[in-house]
């Protein structure tokens, strides 16, 4: 006992000192930025708050660039789309050594999932139900990023998203507040580390703040309307677990919110986040967004400009209003002088955290350029990365793994589609270094085996849809001879092969910003081509490329093995071969429910019951809510994915059946890897709440533990569990749990668990 309490007084005695420390250190920040200030003209203030875009500014000739007067004028505060240190430092000496005040800039890019070594998008990453993974894949962005000059990225998106239509569920951790709310402080820690001044950390910017992945008809940048209940209990957790993770900055969205845009929604930006949350960094806003409040149908230019200020926007990305207009609209009366100062402080704060007040070009050092960007060690665990956020959503008669002998037919428009590997929001990616699916195979299988490859078909029959889904480099070099020739090319090899491997699905640009979709299934003549490889009668893999969830009824009722691949980054292909050929077993969980067609669309796993919910096991009952033409259940389910290894799961265990107050339960399963290989399994504990003063989920993930089992090894895996745990917003918004009954869940997806129930009273 003596021990324990002076090892606790130990611990209040450091959490003491680094309390002071940081109690000072914010005083001596204050001091500086309150001096620095009051120097400052308004027109220097307003400056601050201005982040336009790079351009195109060349290497030597950053003083006599287009941006290069106003940075003189102390009328820019960022710079973004910038990169290597040499630009950087060019940009950055304009401002420190020819502006008045020599007040440094910040530097930002979508540096979304990896810079030059690219890792999975992210929607795959979150299917690998690993933070250490996750955080580590941000940690190593953060270190190629800094190498080359920047500071900040515009990451993590954190928006859920439930509608596979909306393009920008690939940039997003899926569908689940709890799940989504773990990668958020994963993504966090890893870029800005525990020390923000180092070189080697950047400051993230989670987004887009609020509600963007709810977008009406799953279309981009559309209008978002939902229940103040269903923010705080649905969308909102991973916002917030980003800023309690003490997230730099914030991105407000396009979207309204309640009737108003977010970038001038005062209760979003002020209320909830700064008085709510107490978030203390500085707010941006997306591109252009608050001009585009105009076409929203809030003002002017002026009034909109205004009405941003005053909800609690610090910076204006691009747009310019707040450069243009806050000057007149302080005049006017219209905005106040405290208004401008708390937006310019909360920017200075930022950079003063970055160290670049002491050393304003700490993140241009050529020698990191020149040996801290892909490296082969980035590169390996980049390759285990994309290796585990694979989901093996079918495979029949065990076709996979591969056997590395034999004639293996790999066919399909991505199947050598170099550029598309790294998927979308890879802007910093050096493509022409990806490895392509077919190098993958051939390095992965060896010389026992013989590697044939054809297109097949290219990947739309409409070249305009094509050309609309391989932007920004990413072309899959359409081939001009008629599809019946390029279907019988293919064909004639399939005839020569013991297996045929089907690369096919989306390009990168097929989902993403602006590639919002009605029709969420393979392109028909992708379809057509697989429909053929089948009729050979040898078996077929089909290898899919998808940055979102897709229909897929057809190929699960006819494919015999499906291995989803989204698109797993610079290092694509070999982690697929690693996959394929058995060299890494498949560990991907499903962050997002599946649907059978497009219709059951928005459709998740932590849905509520309706008062006539149709009977468990049931297809159709008259006055039910359920469809004539199809049943209510997903193709694949949230946390679904198979192993090249078998799974089995004991009865839940519980310390106690009856609890009171602020007591522990214990929920604990054995687990067998029942298989003749080892594997990874997410364990996966669900919560029922079984009758509320609101409508409750029928389930919600509140834990999971990914483990790894040797053949036939056994182990015994404990979820605790407290009243944190039942805690929800009411009618009322209070956060609070009830007493009363609960189903504890725990199993290996959403649908297939063991359950118990428990009473807890207050």
């Amino acid at each position: 006992m003596k021990r324990l309490q002076r090892l606790m007084v130990g611990v209040a005695v450091v959490a003491s000192v680094q309390l002071n420390a940081q109690t000072a250190q914010n005083a001596k920040m204050n001091t500086f930025i309150s001096t620095l200030m009051k120097k400052m003209t308004l027109e220097e203030k307003l400056g601050q708050l201005n982040l336009p875009g790079a351009g195109d500014i060349t290497t030597g000739q950053a003083s006599n660039s287009d941006i290069a007067k106003k940075i003189k004028e102390g009328k820019v505060g960022g710079l973004f789309n910038i990169k290597s240190v040499a630009k950087i430092r060019d940009v950055q000496k304009v401002a420190v050594e020819q502006s008045r005040l020599k007040i440094p800039m910040i530097f930002g890019m979508d540096v979304i999932h990896g810079y030059q070594t690219v890792f999975p998008i992210p929607l795959g990453l979150s299917c690998t139900w690993d933070m250490q993974l996750i955080e580590q894949s941000a940690r190593i962005a953060a270190i190629e990023a800094s190498a080359d000059g920047i500071n900040w990225t515009f990451s993590p998106m954190v928006d859920i998203a439930r509608d596979p239509r909306w393009g920008r569920v690939s940039e997003g951790n899926g569908e689940d507040a709890y799940l989504g709310s773990q990668i958020a402080k994963a993504m966090v820690h890893g870029y800005q580390g525990n020390d923000l001044s180092k070189n080697n950390t950047i400051m993230a910017c989670v987004k887009h703040y609020a509600l963007y992945g709810a977008a009406e008809a799953g279309r981009d940048y559309n209008t978002t309307d939902m229940s103040r209940v269903r923010m705080y209990n649905e969308y909102f957790p991973p916002y917030k677990a980003a800023v309690d993770a003490g997230v730099g900055s914030v991105m407000a969205s396009f979207n309204e919110v309640d009737g108003v845009p977010a970038t001038a929604n005062k209760w979003l930006m002020t209320e909830v986040l700064r008085n709510q949350w107490k978030f203390g960094g500085f707010i941006v806003t997306d591109y252009t967004g608050i001009n585009e409040m105009v076409d929203h149908g809030l003002g002017d230019l002026q009034t909109v400009s205004g009405r941003a200020l005053a909800a609690g926007i610090d910076m204006d990305m691009v747009g310019e209003g707040f450069l243009t207009t806050l000057a007149k609209s302080l005049k006017e009366g219209k905005v106040t002088q405290a208004q401008i100062d708390a937006a310019c402080r909360r920017i200075l704060e930022a950079k003063y955290k970055l160290g670049l007040f002491d050393d304003p070009y700490r993140y241009c050092d050529e020698k990191r350029a020149a040996t801290e960007i892909f490296t082969d060690a980035h590169r390996k665990i980049a390759r285990n990365t994309a290796a585990q956020s694979f989901v093996l959503l079918k495979n029949s008669n065990n076709i996979l793994p591969l056997k590395k002998a034999g004639t293996v037919a790999l066919i399909g428009p991505l199947a050598d589609a170099r550029e598309n590997m790294t998927g979308t929001w890879s802007v910093a990616a050096d493509n022409t270094k990806s490895t392509t699916l077919l190098a993958g195979i051939k390095e992965v299988a060896g010389a026992n085996a013989k590697i044939l490859y054809a297109k097949g078909s290219n990947l739309d029959a409409d070249s305009v849809l094509e050309t609309n889904s391989t932007l920004f480099g990413k072309s899959l070099n359409r081939d001009r001879r008629p599809a019946a020739e390029i279907l019988q090319e293919a064909l004639a090899i399939a005839n020569q092969s013991d297996v045929i491997v089907a690369a096919l699905g989306e390009s990168a640009e097929m989902s993403g910003e602006a590639s919002s979709r009605t029709n969420i299934e393979i392109p028909a003549i992708q379809k057509e081509l697989l429909a053929a490889l089948l009729k050979t009668g040898k078996p077929v893999v089909l290898v899919l490329f998808t940055g979102r969830p897709l229909a897929l009824k057809w190929e699960q009722e006819n494919v015999p093995s499906i291995l989803n691949v989204w698109f797993g980054g610079s290092e694509a292909g070999s982690a697929i071969a690693d996959v394929l050929f058995g060299d890494a077993n498949p560990s991907g969980k499903l962050s997002t429910t599946f649907p059978q067609n497009v219709g059951q669309v928005p459709l998740f796993y932590n849905h509520k019951n309706t008062g006539r919910p149709l009977e468990q096991g049931k297809w159709f009952s008259k006055f039910r809510s359920n469809y004539l033409d199809v049943s209510n259940d997903p193709l694949y389910p949230f946390g679904f994915g198979l192993s090249y290894t078998n799974f089995t799961y004991s009865d839940i265990t519980l310390s106690s059946t009856s609890l009171k107050g602020a007591q522990t339960l214990k929920a604990s399963v054995t687990v067998t890897n029942a298989g003749q290989v080892t594997g990874k399994e997410v364990v996966q504990l669900y919560i029922r709440d079984i009758v509320g003063t609101s409508t409750r989920p029928i389930k919600e993930l509140k834990g999971f533990q990914k483990i790894e089992l040797r053949a036939g090894e056994s182990r015994t895996v404990t979820f605790n569990i407290t009243p944190e745990d039942l805690k929800f917003y009411n009618y009322d918004l209070k956060y609070d749990w009830e007493a009363g009954d609960f189903t504890i869940m725990i199993g290996g997806n959403s649908r297939d668990v063991k359950g118990a129930n428990v009473k807890w009273m207050k």
